[in-house]
C-alpha cells in the first residue's frame, strides 16, 4: 500500500491507497482544493470543518448534475470573479441546504 500526502487547503494529509493510486488520489485532491479555494474565494470560509463540508457538497452537486444529465463531464468552477453573482447564489443555496439538514439532525 503506497501512502501520499495530499495539501488541502494548507493543511497536509498523508493517505494510504494502492500501489499505482497515487496521481489519481492527488488529482483528486486537487478537485478538493479547487472547490476549497472557489468557497474561499467568495468569501465562504468559516472554520475547517464547515469549509470542507461545503466543498463535499459542491463536489456531490456536481456529481448528481453528471448522473442527471446522462453522463456528460461537468467542469468544475474556476476560482470566481467579483461578478460571478449565480455561482455565488449557487453555492449560498447549497450551503443554505446544509444549514437545514444540520439543524433537523440536531433537533433529532
Amino acid at each position: 500500500m503506497a501512502q501520499v500526502t495530499i495539501r488541502i487547503n494548507g493543511y497536509a494529509y498523508t493517505v494510504g491507497c494502492e500501489d499505482g493510486q497515487e496521481e489519481h488520489l492527488a488529482k483528486m485532491a486537487g478537485e478538493v482544493e479547487q472547490r476549497v479555494t472557489h468557497i474561499k474565494a467568495i468569501g465562504g470560509q468559516s472554520g475547517e470543518a464547515r469549509l470542507l463540508m461545503l466543498a463535499s457538497l459542491l463536489l456531490a452537486d456536481e456529481l448528481h448534475d453528471v448522473k442527471t444529465n446522462g453522463g456528460a463531464q461537468i467542469t468544475p468552477p474556476p476560482v470566481p470573479a467579483k461578478e460571478d453573482g449565480e455561482r455565488r447564489a449557487r453555492l449560498r443555496r447549497v450551503a443554505a441546504r446544509a444549514e437545514e439538514i444540520a439543524s433537523d439532525l440536531l433537533d433529532l
